[in-house]
């Protein structure tokens, strides 16, 4: 038996309310590892509305070790194509913490992720990936491919929409 099969194994499930805690604090993880701690401003009170609401904005899995040691999740939302108008599903966040890594936790949270979304009726699943992320080479290897569609992404920050509109 090689070293990877006797590694213990994830299980990958939706998320709970009693995960948020750890969620909660595997984001911080996430933020710090990308470097965007002065962009996290959100609340575990807010993700907890946005995931458990009687209408979510959030869908979330989490990868959970025999422990019962959260290790991983992932965040998603609908998006929509109005050529289409089908749903498509937006992978918000995912994440495994560093110890993790290697052990196909990441590859069962994102299978499940795609699962789900064609449950649900997408035709696609799209989400951003840093330039620098090694996170890139496992996308691939699983066969997501950067856009090529000739799309140029373009946003406004709250800065930005506050000078559009005068409104804050």
């Amino acid at each position: 038996m090689s070293a990877k099969e006797a590694r213990p194994q994830a299980a990958v499930r939706p998320i709970r309310e009693d995960d948020l805690p750890r969620v909660w604090e595997m984001i911080r993880g996430l933020a710090e590892y990308e470097k965007l701690t002065d962009i996290l401003t959100g609340s575990r009170e807010r993700l907890r509305e946005l995931l458990f609401e009687p209408s979510p904005a959030l869908f979330g899995l989490v990868a959970e070790m025999p422990d019962r040691r959260l290790v991983g999740y992932a965040l998603y939302h609908f998006t929509y194509s109005s050529f289409r108008t089908n749903p498509r599903m937006w992978l918000e966040d995912l994440f495994v913490e560093e110890a993790a890594r290697g052990s196909g936790a990441g590859k069962r949270l994102f299978t499940a992720f795609v699962r789900d979304a064609q449950a649900r009726g997408c035709h696609r699943v799209d989400w951003h990936v840093l330039e620098w992320n090694p996170a890139r080479a496992f996308y691939e290897r699983l066969g997501a491919r950067s856009s090529a569609d000739g799309m140029i992404q373009y946003g406004l920050d709250a800065a930005g929409m506050t000078r559009l509109t005068g409104r804050s």
